[in-house]
């Protein structure tokens, strides 16, 4: 005798399945498309905090919530004089100045100093006999428009970054920078290969910058 009961429950797990997967996939998009997003990091620019073929993952929603802050990681998209040829090229850099920041090179150290205080920075790019790049290849001083960020590669001999920028404009700050509303989304963790798996956290060192307004 068929258990009619079980019967009915087979029946309606087929029904139902295409439903499932239909919701399934509405989920993964919207996820995509609004909270969480994977890429790849396709070139040396942030060596060694991110490698090659890295992969990361970026939070698209934490932005809607509060403003960038300084030593995050942020994909973006690049301005039209950024791009290679590829429209709409997404970035990742790290955010070193915020809208009001005086951003400076160097000190007597040749470390950067933002509103006054210098910036440790551990994470500039070492090669493998342990010599590190420079913070900057030239001096400058500049104040962060408003709406806008000065973002810098962790290798910065091979980062096409503001600094780059600034030297190609012929000191524009405005050419720059990067615009607020441009940002995808902060890169929190590198996921892929597993042995490189870390969190992506603001270093110590931008724990001790004032904000711009209470600089002195």
């Amino acid at each position: 005798m068929i258990d009619e009961q079980t019967a009915k429950r087979k029946g309606s797990f087929w029904r139902e399945l295409p439903i499932l997967l239909g919701v399934a996939i509405l989920v993964a998009v919207l996820v995509r498309a609004f909270v969480l997003q994977t890429f790849y990091i396709p070139s040396p620019s942030m060596e060694h905090t991110l490698n090659v073929l890295d992969r990361v993952l970026v939070n698209k929603l934490v932005y809607d919530f509060r403003d960038p802050r300084r030593g995050e990681i942020i994909v973006f998209k690049a301005p039209d004089d950024w791009q290679s040829g590829a429209e709409g090229e997404d970035f990742i850099k790290r955010i070193i100045g915020t809208p009001g920041d005086n951003v400076v090179c160097c000190d007597a150290q040749d470390r950067l100093m933002i509103n006054g205080v210098s910036l440790d920075e551990p994470y500039i790019y070492r090669d493998a006999d342990g010599n590190q790049d420079p913070a900057a290849d030239q001096a400058f001083n500049i104040v962060v428009p408003k709406d806008r960020l000065w973002v810098m590669g962790d290798h910065r001999s091979a980062s096409g970054d503001s600094l780059e920028h600034y030297e190609e404009s012929n000191k524009d700050v405005q050419e720059a920078t990067i615009p607020e509303d441009s940002v995808v989304g902060r890169a929190f963790t590198v996921f892929w290969p597993v042995s490189r798996a870390k969190w992506l956290s603001v270093p110590d060192g931008f724990d001790k910058i004032p904000d711009a307004s209470a600089a002195k």
